[in-house]
């Protein structure tokens, strides 16, 4: 595959196993950005319209949108009961790309740090270094 940087620190590639625990949906608030095709997609799968979805648990922030957040930060896609998604399997590029993202994977400090948050990392199958790539690639965060 060309493009692959095969320097990087993460070379060998990393374990990840999502376990679906749902503290990538919680806590410190922040955005998750959605375009119309993910809107839609995870209105057909909680079973509304997408107006209807995206009036319940969309908010602009300035010309983009973003999924809404109860009071402390929790998504509110997040089941409060299950702490599991409601839109799991629909979930947007943002959720679909972590923790590969490029400030996760900037350091194996920062990897480490992303670890202690999350239990799937370095759990599981090991991810090699394309879908890495691949998976860094759909997104900046």
């Amino acid at each position: 595959m060309a493009g692959i940087p095969r320097d990087v620190w993460y070379a060998d590639g990393l374990r990840f196993q999502c376990t679906q625990c749902g503290d990538c949906c919680s806590g410190a608030e922040g955005y998750v950005w959605v375009n119309q095709a993910e809107i839609d997609a995870m209105a057909a799968r909680v079973d509304m319209t997408p107006a209807a979805f995206e009036k319940a648990f969309v908010k602009k922030v300035g010309v983009r949108r973003s999924l809404k957040e109860r009071p402390g930060g929790d998504c509110v896609l997040l089941d409060e009961t299950t702490r599991k998604c409601r839109a799991y399997d629909d979930r947007p590029r943002q959720c679909r790309t972590w923790p590969f993202w490029d400030s996760n994977l900037a350091s194996p400090a920062a990897w480490a740090e992303a670890a202690e948050a999350c239990p799937g990392c370095n759990k599981g199958n090991l991810v090699p270094l394309e879908r890495i790539v691949e998976q860094a690639s759909k997104i900046r965060i």
